[in-house]
């Protein structure tokens, strides 16, 4: 069947925007696992230090006015509406405003490019709640596009990032290019895609855009994927190694450029992890670093996130989806919400 989709919402994680806004998004983020007070008051002085306000609020608004930009460009007319799992505006503040507009058959941008629970199961149960929290169960449908961690939108911010990192290290003897993402726990990734072995499909994923970003650059510089800002219990297994312990321990590398493949902008844990302790660790190390941007709203990648909406407005079949690498392109994801006729889906 064809679906008319009438209005596209922009769904992220969400952030503090003053002191008082802290704590009360942090116990927002641990909600239910435990973490203790102590953890909470470490993680805020990463906040504080920004004045409480972390930036992937107005980094989302950029990103909603780029995408209404570009829905125009290419004759689309379909609203942008924005919401939040951790702070203002929430899922249900945009479910109940795009309700009170008209809008009945939602299709979402998460800004997760990879599969692991954090960026697909716990918004898929966040949508859930909202839909009964606001009573729209049965009245609004909701439709995520695909993961997109290898779509050349995606991929080519890194590449011209890569790019000019390496250009200005070329008078480096040994460069490094190593690749960083988010640490999960090892369980959690293994369950993302087991049959992709212990670091599941997030790994897998995070592999396959790295190994496209270097093809696309042409380098063979020695490369590595890393990990970054791991929580939770010291006794629990995340994926390893830590950034700051990587780059402790290279050899011989005076050139390090670090690609913040898992991070779509610039926010706090980019900011803080980043550009403020791997740095210095590489400092500590008399390594000179250079960190790639994230593709925040590149031109290619606002394009792209247009035509993967496009590929589910248009129901764009899997082998005509663009993709970069053997894994993709990732399934779709079945609609959630109003009984109306399933969603036609293509299936790996």
């Amino acid at each position: 069947m064809v679906v008319s989709y009438d209005a596209i919402l922009l769904a992220s994680f969400g952030g503090p925007e003053g002191q008082a806004d802290v704590i009360p998004f942090l116990k927002n983020v641990t909600r239910g696992k435990g973490i203790p007070e102590e953890r909470l008051e470490e993680v805020a002085v990463h906040y504080r230090h920004h004045g409480g306000v972390s930036p992937i609020n107005a980094q989302n608004r950029d990103l909603k006015a780029a995408l209404e930009a570009e829905l125009a460009r290419q004759g689309i007319d379909l609203p942008v509406y924005w919401g939040n799992r951790n702070w203002n505006p929430y899922f249900t503040d945009a479910l109940r405003e795009l309700h009170a507009d008209g809008k009945r058959d939602v299709l979402v941008i998460v800004t997760s490019a990879y599969t692991s629970y954090s960026g697909v199961g716990q918004y898929r149960e966040d949508f859930e709640r909202a839909l009964d929290d606001t009573g729209l169960r049965g009245e609004v449908r909701i439709s995520r596009i695909r993961e997109f961690f290898d779509h050349p939108g995606f991929i080519t911010p890194f590449v011209e990032g890569v790019r000019a990192a390496l250009d200005e290290l070329a008078d480096a003897a040994n460069t490094h290019v190593m690749f960083v993402t988010h640490s999960i726990p090892t369980a959690a990734a293994t369950e993302s895609g087991p049959e992709y072995g212990e670091g599941g499909a997030y790994e897998a994923q995070h592999r396959a855009a790295a190994d496209a970003i270097l093809r696309a650059v042409g380098t063979d510089a020695p490369h590595s994927l890393v990990y970054q800002s791991r929580s939770g219990s010291p006794s629990t297994p995340w994926l390893e190694p830590d950034i700051n312990d990587a780059i402790a321990q290279l050899d011989g590398v005076d050139g390090l450029v670090i690609v913040p493949i898992g991070f779509v902008s610039d926010h706090m844990e980019v900011l803080w992890d980043l550009d403020n302790e791997a740095m210095e660790s590489a400092g500590e190390n008399s390594i000179r670093a250079v960190r790639v941007p994230t593709p925040g709203i590149h031109p290619a990648f606002v394009s792209g996130l247009v035509d993967l909406l496009r590929e589910r407005i248009d129901e764009v079949p899997a082998a005509e989806r663009p993709h970069e690498s053997p894994l993709g392109p990732w399934p779709d994801h079945p609609a959630q919400g109003a009984a109306l006729d399933a969603v036609v889906t293509n299936s790996r």
